[in-house]
């Protein structure tokens, strides 16, 4: 095979077309689908020397696989890291970035603002093994500082968070770590890697849900976790080895065709995104609106200084709560009702009964998640029609 793992000279746009390319002896313009779980060897000599280390190249699938290889030399590319690992989904890739960073105990601090499962990680599973966490209000830098312990290893935060799209400071909160000696992982699936760099602003680890952006077309489940080439050699891939949450080839070659049109698709999600916002903000039936692209988003100044673009998601309150919320958008025609996000299509969904239901009332009152606000995931319909049919659904209101 001929191989080109892309030139960091490129800019992003070209790193996501040709970046981690392998050809085989057909020279195939896409990427080749390699759809095996081993490989076979000339002689017994070749397998030993393989298995040892003795012998590049690959042994198992769950180990490592061609189509894999290619999406994360692609993506490390574009995100600037030395090495990436593939996940079989976005959880798999938040796990994994978690339980390789500690023992049992350690200490771990997060942002109290996660996605539902994340928080059952830091709250439920995490303590089964013997690790502690500590769960802190991201936006306030003295609360990370005020939850260190000498056993502290790792701190997690999601920016923007789900829902209510806090932007927590990253390059502050880095510092901690650093002076704690632990590992920031990042969980940076809604600003994309188009609009932040966790790596840049201090981060140690960052993961995706690829089956958001990068795929964006609703086709399948990945993630991917990033950082240094030493503690994804010596912690994340013996945890991949033999726990077995692998990328399958198949979604590996459905991210890369993802991957080429990450930034188009992204970009125009993004300029919709915001003439959403505008037109929403002041609406007399809407209570709150939260975009990050926009002056009157609580942390715009962290905002303006580590995004460089609002991004595709907003969040709206409406005047009213459950009732008013479910009235709006079952009056939607256009934008469709689901839990997903970065998709092609818009997508809506009701935190408060879907996503984070499970984390219980109280938790969701402590987060400013009230029955009445609702996640829009903006696509790639025409800007006008979704501003129609937002328009039509408030007047059921």
């Amino acid at each position: 095979m001929t191989e080109n793992t892309g030139n960091r000279n490129w800019r992003a746009a070209t790193n996501l077309v040709h970046g981690g390319t392998m050809r085989s002896q057909f020279g195939e313009t896409s990427e080749a689908l390699y759809l095996t779980q081993g490989f076979v060897y000339s002689d017994a000599e070749a397998a030993e020397a393989r298995f040892n280390g003795e012998n590049p190249g690959y042994v198992y699938s769950r180990y490592a696989n061609p189509t894999v290889s290619m999406f994360e030399d692609r993506i490390k590319a574009l995100e600037g890291a030395e090495a990436a690992r593939g996940t079989a989904s976005g959880m798999a890739a938040v796990n994994l970035a978690l339980m390789a960073s500690v023992r049992a105990g350690d200490h771990v601090i997060a942002a109290k603002a996660l996605f539902g499962s994340c928080r059952y990680i830091c709250e439920t599973l995490l303590p089964r093994f013997g690790v502690e966490s500590t769960l802190v209000n991201g936006t306030d830098i003295n609360e990370w500082k005020a939850a260190v312990r000498p056993n502290t290893k790792a701190l997690f935060l999601e920016s923007p968070t789900n829902p209510t799209l806090e932007v927590i400071d990253i390059a502050a909160v880095a510092d901690i770590a650093k002076t704690a000696g632990a590992r920031l992982i990042v969980d940076n699936v809604f600003a994309t890697p188009l609009y932040q760099s966790p790596l840049k602003l201090g981060a140690d680890v960052v993961v995706y849900s690829a089956t958001k952006h990068i795929d964006g077309q609703g086709r399948c489940l990945g993630g991917v976790v990033l950082s240094d080439e030493e503690w994804i050699t010596e912690e994340v891939m013996p945890f991949v080895k033999h726990t077995g949450p692998h990328m399958s080839p198949f979604s590996a070659w459905v991210l890369l065709k993802g991957l080429e049109t990450l930034p188009l698709r992204v970009g125009r999600q993004t300029e919709s995104a915001g003439k959403i916002a505008d037109f929403l903000a002041g609406r007399p039936k809407i209570r709150r609106l939260i975009y990050p692209g926009r002056d009157d988003h609580p942390q715009a100044d962290v905002a303006k200084r580590q995004m460089s673009g609002g991004s595709t998601m907003l969040a709206i309150e409406i005047e009213g709560g459950k009732e008013a919320a479910f009235r709006f958008t079952n009056a939607l025609e256009l934008i469709q009702i689901s839990n997903n996000l970065g998709d092609a299509k818009s997508l809506i969904t009701h935190p408060a009964t879907t996503t984070h239901q499970s984390i219980g009332e109280e938790a969701r009152a402590e987060l400013d998640i009230s029955d009445g606000i609702l996640r829009l995931s903006v696509g790639l319909e025409d800007p006008l029609d979704l501003l129609e049919d937002v328009e039509k659904a408030l007047s059921a209101i």
